[in-house]
């Protein structure tokens, strides 16, 4: 693959990633900086994780949703102009996986009130690590849909890829598939865009060490 214009964030320096045309990461700044700290900090109570989280997962949501195709529009205004403007084009949905994904889909619908969203349950072998697919509910014409699949913590990629072939099977478009994540691995990068290159992963960072306590901080179940 060819070189891209992808920013690598917060000075990790993963120029390994820089191949990806279709790795998205949010443009580095100061506000995001300090609530990828904020998350990673061990100290952080679970009131804050959670404020903080969900403020990273709005930005998060926002740039992917920027992702999906628009179509040009003319709109009247109040003063009877005509305005030439953009809407989403029809058939856009979400796929949350479960359980930590389930903390993305309600910065979806603040964002998309009447987006409807789908959900993948992908289990992990206690022994082998080899994860399966246990549980997929989605709506009846996913296959002519592009799909937000969220999911934010990607540490290997491993239950990714298990979703995004179940989301192939039910005829989805691998590049009608957009991952939005928030901490993402090299490892995962590889895995997921090795795999299934004409999809788009949208993330906040990538970086060696994922923050893997995120479900159970967010849900309150550490």
């Amino acid at each position: 693959m060819g070189s891209s214009n992808i920013e690598i964030c917060n000075g990790s320096g993963l120029d390994c990633c820089k191949e990806y045309k279709r790795l998205k990461i949010l443009p580095a700044n100061d506000q995001i900086k300090e609530l990828q700290t904020i998350l990673r900090d061990k100290n952080t109570t679970r009131s804050d994780f959670k404020f903080y989280a969900d403020r990273l997962i709005r930005l998060v949501i926002e740039e992917s949703l920027n992702q999906l195709p628009f179509t040009e529009c003319n709109v009247v205004t109040p003063t009877s102009a005509t305005y030439h403007g953009l809407k989403y084009k029809s058939g856009n949905c979400g796929v949350s996986i479960v359980r930590s994904g389930e903390a993305m889909e309600q910065g979806l619908r603040d964002c998309c009130r009447s987006i409807r969203i789908g959900k993948i349950l992908v289990e992990s072998d206690a022994d082998t690590h080899e994860a399966r697919v246990v549980y997929a509910r989605f709506p009846e014409d996913i296959a002519q849909r592009h799909v937000l699949l969220m999911y934010p913590i990607m540490s290997t990629g491993n239950t990714v890829s298990k979703a995004v072939n179940v989301l192939k099977e039910h005829g989805v478009k691998e590049e009608c598939i957009i991952l939005s994540n928030l901490f993402c691995t090299p490892q995962a990068v590889h895995t997921v865009l090795d795999s299934y290159p004409k999809m788009k992963i949208l993330t906040s960072e990538i970086h060696p060490v994922a923050p893997n306590h995120f479900g159970q901080k967010y849900f309150g179940t550490d």
